[in-house]
């Protein structure tokens, strides 16, 4: 990442482009003014902008496959699955770098956190920890695929609905009565609600336990299948 400064960049201007572009066009139809939308906006522009990542971790182990990289490292006297929980630790990293940058830009848009910047860095914590526990979908996306670009469109693919039908940019209560069920469902609604919760400081404890037991149920299902299918390849 030191080395390759078009993905690094890429990371940083991706979310920062959603926010300016979500804030200035949506705002004054969606809440009445740039200033009130941003507020409701950047907790979900965060849960958004991570989530994005995510689908870098099972492309990048797929790209790795692709060129021969994975069967490299195979034949190195290393901890094998060290290949698997590098991309993962790497990511987090992107996505703290990322959000840092966007809460910047946030901050001279005039975005100021009601339950103070503590809260703010709380909220950030859940959502990378959602974000590790979806990786390891991806992990495996990656592993079973054996293509990059197949990997990379059906996360994509996958991602785009989950994201934009929930309360990343709108409020549930203004959809009409069947979709708003349908984004009430849907996990990265609970993450979004409860980020923004933290960061207005108001969230309730269900709330975070909801996206805590998700982050659980996705750890307990996607993990182990990611091991089995590395151990069988390996």
């Amino acid at each position: 990442m030191r080395r390759n400064y078009e993905e690094i960049m890429g990371a940083l201007m991706f979310p920062i482009m959603f926010l300016l572009l979500f804030t200035y066009i949506f705002g004054g139809a969606l809440e009445g003014s740039v200033d009130a939308y941003i507020q409701f906006l950047m907790p979900g522009i965060i849960v958004q902008s991570i989530l994005f990542m995510t689908q870098s971790t099972g492309a990048t182990l797929a790209m790795d496959i692709e060129k021969g990289v994975y069967d490299r490292f195979r034949t190195l006297r290393i901890w094998q699955p060290a290949a698997i929980f590098g991309l993962l630790v790497v990511d987090a990293i992107r996505y703290v770098v990322a959000t840092a940058a966007l809460l910047v830009v946030g901050v001279l848009m005039g975005f100021r956190p009601e339950g103070g910047w503590m809260a703010v860095l709380a909220a950030v914590a859940l959502t990378v920890l959602f974000a590790f526990s979806l990786s390891w979908a991806w992990t495996l996306l990656g592993l079973t695929m054996r293509s990059f670009q197949a990997t990379l469109n059906i996360s994509m693919m996958l991602l785009f609905p989950l994201t934009f039908l929930s309360s990343v940019f709108v409020r549930p209560e203004t959809m009409p009565s069947i979709l708003e069920a349908i984004v009430e469902l849907n996990p990265v609604t609970h993450l979004s609600d409860a980020a923004r919760g933290i960061v207005e400081g108001s969230t309730s404890t269900g709330d975070i336990t909801l996206v805590l037991a998700e982050c659980a149920v996705m750890l307990a299902v996607f993990g182990p299948l990611t091991m089995m299918r590395f151990r069988r390849q390996h």
